[in-house]
């Protein structure tokens, strides 16, 4: 399991930023560590990230937000009311 996340870490994170100092890289892997938990998909979880969110059907809003994560490296998108 720690081979496949520091994989993970690597190639969706450390292989497209260019890593200024310590504390750059300390932070870049706590948002990585967020993002991977609460936003990306997971194969083996079904297409759910280990904290689970609830399904947004189209009650929820027409207008579909988009949230960066890393800088913009990687987004996620939510129905938001108009």
């Amino acid at each position: 399991y720690a081979e496949r996340l520091i994989g993970s870490i690597r190639r969706e994170c450390l292989d497209h930023v260019i890593v200024l100092n310590e504390r750059h890289l300390m932070r870049l892997i706590v948002e990585y560590v967020k993002y991977h938990d609460t936003v990306r998909t997971h194969l083996s979880l079904n297409k759910d990230p280990p904290i689970t969110r609830s399904v947004q059907g189209p009650r929820r809003g027409r207008r579909i937000v988009e949230f960066p994560h890393l800088g913009g490296l990687h987004h996620h998108y939510e129905r938001r009311a108009a």
